[in-house]
């Protein structure tokens, strides 16, 4: 009876394992352009952007957390915490936080990791301070967190957001030490050869961002990232999706299919645009979606149905 007692414990314990990614991987961070978990093993994570959470605020919850990690197979989220808008940070700073926090604390829960997304076009280096600390202070030790600094800087320049980038990250490192930092780069994160020029130093556990729009970007953004990576740059690719840059028009699905494989490929880690029910395409869900999840075929947009496609097939390997 022990016996068998013991093979039970053990069974659970590797399922319980399999089943969270943060007690499978643990602590991130990252060596050369490559992303390792605690075992120094190469790690990519695939999920999704919650829309502006200023627009989107219903779908912000456990119910969606829990949905999306146990049926589209997310190992991340990203919440996306909209700053100068009506509702945004900015306007109701103590509402906006517990949005983001509640999103935040499902992922914990479910063991899943979360991106905490400033999710801005421009520079608040007051505002971002604030709410970076906050976050810091609160989910140091928790290896779920990777913090987004800005989202997409469009017309700063990259002396000016690597200087805001810069002070965000000390008041990050003055709570937490460990969790990784993604840091944006100029023209909505196409720019990546920029940052790749001229890094910012003196950090460990550092990566910048790229953003794509099958639609619209092409091959000479991925012929751009691949220099940027093959100067050093480690690069995590935090919002995409298969429509235009506008987030509407038609899905390119083999323009989308050759990123998916140029990811994969490289190991790069990808979330997708977004978890929400506007009358757009990259909107992936319909307004019939619950608030919590439990969303059935016929509450998925395309955009949707297909990405849940793309997240599945990585937790069947």
């Amino acid at each position: 009876m022990k016996y068998f007692l013991s093979i039970v414990i053990c069974f659970c314990m590797i399922s319980f394992c399999k089943a969270q990614p943060v007690k499978k991987h643990g602590q991130l961070k990252v060596t050369g352009t490559s992303l390792v978990d605690k075992d120094g093993k190469p790690i990519s994570l695939h999920g999704m952007s919650f829309g502006w959470s200023c627009f989107h605020p219903r779908f912000y919850t456990a119910g969606a957390v829990k949905w999306l990690y146990k049926d589209w197979k997310c190992n991340v989220v990203r919440a996306a915490l909209g700053v100068e808008p009506k509702a945004g940070y900015i306007a109701d700073p103590k509402a906006s936080t517990e949005l983001i926090k509640t999103v935040v604390n499902a992922a914990i829960k479910e063991g899943i990791y979360v991106i905490i997304d400033w999710h801005s076009h421009n520079i608040n280096l007051k505002e971002a301070k604030i709410f970076f600390a906050e976050m810091a202070e609160k989910y140091a030790g928790h290896p779920n967190i990777i913090y987004e600094l800005f989202n997409e800087p469009d017309y700063e320049t990259w002396s000016e957001v690597k200087a805001y980038a810069t002070e965000i990250i000390e008041v990050v490192r003055k709570f937490d030490t460990k969790n990784i930092i993604l840091v944006g780069s100029p023209r909505w994160d196409q720019e990546i050869m920029m940052p790749a020029n001229d890094p910012i130093k003196g950090y460990d556990n550092l990566m910048y961002t790229m953003h794509f729009y099958a639609g619209t970007h092409k091959q000479w953004l991925r012929d751009r990232t691949d220099s940027a990576i093959q100067k050093g740059l480690p690069v995590f690719i935090s919002e995409c999706a298969g429509m235009e840059a506008t987030g509407d028009g038609e899905l390119e699905y083999e323009e989308w299919q050759k990123y998916i494989d140029w990811m994969d490929a490289r190991g790069l880690s990808w979330v997708t645009w977004s978890v929400s029910d506007k009358n757009e395409t990259c909107s992936v869900l319909k307004t019939s979606a619950s608030s919590n999840g439990n969303w059935k075929e016929n509450n998925l947009k395309i955009s949707g149905i297909k990405t849940r496609e793309y997240l599945r097939k990585y937790s069947k390997q």
